[in-house]
């Protein structure tokens, strides 16, 4: 490929709307093109890329015997009606209506139409167990897209959803793709990936797993321990811990407290330590505003997720008006009205002369004790973990609490979709039995771009070899001299004949830091500089973009080092991928 004849500008500036490096480096390589809010157009760079990423993904799944399929984007509601999904997801899923009056949706993810593709042909044991894939475009109607490829509303994704007979048997297969993913975030040159527990969220089931590239700029909390394997999402970390240092017991006292709603005023006002406080936070169902009040210690937040799945139901910030049971800012668990569905966080349990709200304007309680003054409470976990806490493997304070970027993620999804629209097998003794599914996410475009914020400079990013637009990058500084430009073109020629990718960049009149500069944005693992200069020591100069290698090596020796340099990159890479299961 000639760079003088690639689609695509590469320029200096950081554009203004670019608030992480990979975003900015990607629009300033000519790598895509917003298209729309959360909507981008990719150029050939990025389509080699994620061309390569889904081949990888591609080789791993037909290596735990996936079967490739296509499902259709644009799908009938009533698909979506049969899961009960339609109307239990939010605007993420984006409704239409066609011309015929029929009901369709964009689909962002395509459990229902794996079933329904697979429903007539497995009503026998004897098809079990069997995976099926797609590597395709999907839409979500994302409320804040953000950080390029990151967050967008149109990607392609890679989708897989196995089927089994057993619960055992979805164990063993999900085992082999926890490996499979393992091997592709390795394969690809990521293998600093780590797993985490997470939520089922929309998907149901009832184990999940998410694969997170740790980097500052991720959008999720990752809970980790330093002293143990524990990991999981912050959404579906355990928190686990003790209030060691409870103070003497003390009368249960109510105190005028004017003006003060927020739990800081109140211990401002009060002088007492917040975290001997009793914190409100309000919902209300969606189904039929039903308050749902959340208590936790004064310096913990409030886990939505925990929550909600405790609730069984979808949730919203409440709106709390005067003839409302509840007094808004002065809400406790002591005497609250019985109308609010209360839950009490374990961060309260053994708190002894607690603060909290006395459910009156303008009052609030000193010397609360729960187990003493509420009716048999129960404490339960709907808080976020904050570092320091007791981690709920090994029992030792060593919880830390990092960034991430989500990169893939495995569901044990259970009979959820085959339950809701009547997927049946017959087994062995001739009864009917709901299948029992798994299901395995990859963004592809997520993916690349989380590469590049794993690995980029000032300068550009820095592709591992493997998933490289190209794989080697000729500079030919002075073109227009003759002896240059024959070496050059007889090194472009040599390395293509023997199957190597080659980006040849051999433009007339442009300065070599601008060459260097387009060659540092298309991040390109080998460069090979041809020059007048080098030519009088009969040499050209041949480094990696990583600066791990700067040699000079001779004409006539160029092209088998440039051979055995490349061997060893993808050697750097296949040394870290673990066997398969």
């Amino acid at each position: 490929m000639k760079l003088d004849k690639l689609i695509g500008s590469r320029f200096k500036e950081r554009p203004a709307d670019c608030v992480i490096d990979s975003h900015a480096l990607m629009i300033r390589g000519g790598y895509m093109k917003n298209v729309g809010n959360g909507i981008y157009s990719e150029f050939p760079v990025l389509k080699r890329i994620t061309a390569k990423i889904e081949n990888i993904i591609r080789e791993e799944m037909d290596a735990i015997d996936g079967q490739e399929v296509l499902f259709p984007v644009v799908l009938p509601a009533d698909l979506w009606d049969e899961s009960g999904r339609y109307e239990s997801v939010g605007s993420e899923l984006l409704r239409f209506t066609d011309r015929n009056k029929a009901r369709m949706v964009l689909a962002m993810t395509h459990e229902e139409a794996a079933v329904q593709l697979v429903r007539e042909y497995a009503q026998s044991y004897t098809k079990y167990p069997f995976m099926i894939y797609q590597i395709q475009r999907k839409f979500r109607d994302e409320a804040r897209p953000r950080a390029g490829m990151i967050r967008v509303r149109e990607f392609t994704m890679k989708d897989a959803y196995s089927f089994h007979t057993s619960q055992e048997d979805l164990e063993n297969y999900y085992d082999k793709c926890y490996v499979a993913y393992n091997r592709i975030f390795q394969r690809a040159g990521i293998p600093e990936v780590v797993t985490v527990a997470s939520d089922s969220g929309m998907m149901g089931g009832n184990l999940s797993h998410e694969y997170m590239l740790l980097t500052p700029v991720g959008e999720d909390s990752i809970v980790l321990c330093t002293e143990c394997d524990y990991s999981a999402n912050m959404e579906a970390a355990e928190n686990k811990m003790v209030n060691e240092e409870t103070g003497t017991t003390q009368e249960l006292q109510c105190i005028e407290t004017p003006d003060c709603k927020t739990i800081e005023d109140v211990c401002a006002f009060l002088k007492s330590d917040v975290t001997s406080s009793c914190k409100a936070v309000v919902y209300q169902k969606n189904f039929d505003d039903t308050f749902v009040v959340a208590f936790v210690r004064g310096d913990y937040e409030v886990n939505e997720t925990k929550l909600r799945n405790l609730v069984g139901e979808e949730i919203h910030t409440a709106e709390i008006t005067e003839d409302d049971c509840l007094a808004a800012g002065y809400i406790g668990p002591y005497q609250i009205a019985k109308e609010a569905e209360v839950y009490l966080d374990v961060s309260l349990k053994g708190l002894n002369n607690v603060v909290a709200g006395a459910n009156k304007e303008g009052y609030h309680y000193t010397g609360l004790n729960l187990e003493r003054d509420l009716e048999n409470p129960e404490f339960v976990d709907i808080s976020k973990v904050q570092e320091g806490n007791v981690c709920p493997c090994c029992g030792k304070k060593t919880i830390t609490i990092k960034r991430g970027i989500e990169v893939g993620n495995i569901f044990q999804l259970g009979t959820k979709y085959t339950k809701s629209m009547n997927m049946t097998y017959t087994d062995e003794n001739g009864r009917p039995q709901y299948p029992i599914m798994g299901c395995y996410g990859i963004g592809v475009g997520r993916m690349a771009a989380s590469i590049c914020e794993a690995h980029h400079d000032e300068y550009g990013p820095i592709w591992p070899i493997s998933i490289a637009p190209w794989e080697v990058h000729i500079c030919c500084l002075r073109a227009d001299d003759e002896e240059t430009k024959v070496v050059a073109d007889t090194l472009y020629k040599k390395l293509q004949d023997a199957g190597i990718e080659v980006i040849y960049d051999d433009r007339t009149g442009v300065r070599p830091g601008a060459m260097f500069s387009d060659a540092d944005l298309l991040g390109v693992p080998v460069r090979v500089v041809v020059s007048p200069r080098n030519l009088k020591e009969n040499s050209v100069e041949i480094t990696t973009r990583d600066k791990s290698v700067k040699e000079m090596i001779a004409v006539d020796d160029a092209f088998d080092y440039i051979k055995d340099l490349k061997d060893k990159l993808y050697s750097r890479i296949n040394e870290k991928v673990e066997e398969s299961k």
